[in-house]
């Protein structure tokens, strides 16, 4: 136990160390990270985390009933071979969720580290160890990137486990739809447009829309595919298809305010997302437009909506209730701007049980 957390100093850990179904998590501190490993550790399952920063794994469980004393840490990157395959030893399984979910122009180079070297390294070091992996990817890998950083890298990564998957291997792609729920340790840019949203800051919308989903949903999938026999395949994640009009509405009946907003076609909203993208490369704060969101509202299409492995999604407004209780109790969002939803706001929310596996 070292800084509080358990680590292994390099070439420590046995082959043996753990039990025959540990599985190894990437992007733990993150939200689909968190999650999963949440739901992991309620089934009973033996976690192993690779993380840049240890320090991070406290803040991240804790919120769930978890600390770090539940899962073993290895610091290291995904874009490094020696951690990734360091951290692989012993694990029957890996859930590649490391990535960085962000339309910002800032992090571009970032971008393109994480999301394809990191995979590309992950993935090869799965194989070598004889791992099953599942690959986190986005619906968004699946559109015309249109010149956006974080699609073309998440297509570019889409098309390394694909080449996994072609080679035989026991690899399997999860196609999450936009994903929100509370305790998002970041918080995402997803969850960020929400808070946005609440403080006014967005009053112009692009038309179209998007699957969206919550991540408690997601990490019950995940810990299906993790345990028991690998099920090398593609699958789409829990969710259902949104349009922009029907997100705002939601919003507004559970926070009972107006949110004056106006609509318009995202095509004619991309150039200004691209002007948006050049200010803030030299802008110190935030912006709320983004070309890749509003691309991606222009160019995503409904598809018919499915429960992948028998898991249903929950109804969208009880995700964005659950995310406007959750923004408001960290203080990210006032009372005003939560609106209605605060007098809930002293509620738990409650996780969907998980059985441990026998």
């Amino acid at each position: 136990m070292r800084n509080g957390y358990q680590s292994f100093p390099d070439g420590s850990i046995p082959a043996n160390s753990e039990n025959a179904s540990t599985v190894l998590i990437t992007g733990g501190t993150g939200l689909v990270g968190s999650h999963t490993v949440a739901a992991l550790l309620r089934r009973g399952e033996s976690v192993r985390l690779l993380v840049r920063d240890p320090q991070r794994v406290g803040p991240a469980l804790r919120p769930h009933g978890f600390d770090p004393s539940h899962v073993r840490i290895v610091a290291g990157d995904v874009t490094d071979p020696a951690a990734v395959a360091f951290a692989l030893r012993g694990c029957s399984a890996v859930l590649h969720a490391a990535s960085v979910y962000s339309f910002d122009p800032r992090r571009w180079a970032e971008i393109r580290a994480v999301n394809v070297r990191g995979t590309e390294v992950v993935l090869g070091a799965a194989r070598d160890a004889g791992a099953a992996a599942v690959h986190v990817s986005t619906f968004g890998a699946l559109l015309p990137t249109g010149g956006e950083t974080y699609l073309a890298s998440k297509a570019a990564a889409e098309t390394v486990a694909r080449h996994h998957q072609d080679a035989g291997e026991p690899v399997t792609i999860i196609y999450p739809p936009a994903l929100l729920g509370p305790h998002d340790p970041g918080p995402g840019d997803q969850t960020l447009r929400i808070r946005d949203v609440l403080r006014g800051l967005m009053p112009i919308w692009p038309d179209g829309g998007f699957p969206i989903g919550d991540v408690r949903d997601l990490a019950e999938l995940h810990a299906v595919l993790l345990t028991g026999v690998p099920r090398p395949g593609r699958f789409t994640g829990p969710g259902r298809w949104a349009g922009t009009r029907t997100l705002l509405d939601t919003l507004r009946a559970i926070t009972g305010r107006r949110l004056p907003a106006v609509h318009l076609p995202a095509a004619a909203l991309e150039p200004v997302g691209r002007l948006a993208d050049v200010a803030q490369l030299v802008l110190p704060v935030r912006l709320p437009v983004q070309y890749g969101a509003i691309h991606t509202c222009r160019v995503a299409r409904p598809i018919a909506a499915g429960d992948p492995l028998g898991i249903p999604a929950r109804p969208l407004r009880t995700t964005l209730a659950d995310t406007v209780r959750w923004l408001h109790r960290t203080g990210l969002v006032t009372t005003r701007q939560a609106g209605r939803a605060v007098h809930d706001a002293d509620r738990i929310v409650e996780e969907r049980p998980f059985p441990k596996r026998r």
